[in-house]
């Protein structure tokens, strides 16, 4: 399982990165091969203001739809929207082709309830 060391990450499997004060977000490897084959994924769009711990969209996979809990509040500032085309992208490259949305976060103090890399693998490997 790959788990980059400078991403932080939620319980719900989503990874977080920093990046000029804006905060780019995915799902996880771990995430992603527990679900299979990603076939659809439905996200915000740009402007929609996201909270943390509630739904922003959600990902389809051959076995199952789970829904995307968002990591931080703030403001989508920009959605990927090669995955409406390549979904796919989520198993390949969860953590480069595959992020799905960049906020504008509206409190990054928030960052402190999420998981370093270690703690992450902790709790994956516990389930």
């Amino acid at each position: 399982m790959n788990t980059p060391k400078e991403l932080r990450y939620s319980e719900e499997h989503e990874w977080v990165k920093v990046e000029d004060g804006q905060v780019r977000i995915g799902i996880t490897d771990f995430a992603q091969s527990e679900l299979g084959d990603i076939v659809f994924v439905e996200l915000p769009e740009v402007g929609d203001e996201v909270t943390a711990d509630e739904p922003f969209g959600s990902v389809e996979s051959v076995k199952t739809v789970s829904e995307l809990y968002a990591p931080l509040s703030g403001k989508v500032v920009a959605v990927n929207e090669d995955l409406d085309d390549s979904p796919e992208f989520v198993n390949e490259s969860p953590y480069e082709k595959a992020w799905m949305i960049v906020i504008e976060p509206s409190d990054l103090s928030e960052m402190d309830n999420l998981m370093t890399a270690e703690d992450y693998e902790k709790m994956t490997n516990e389930e």
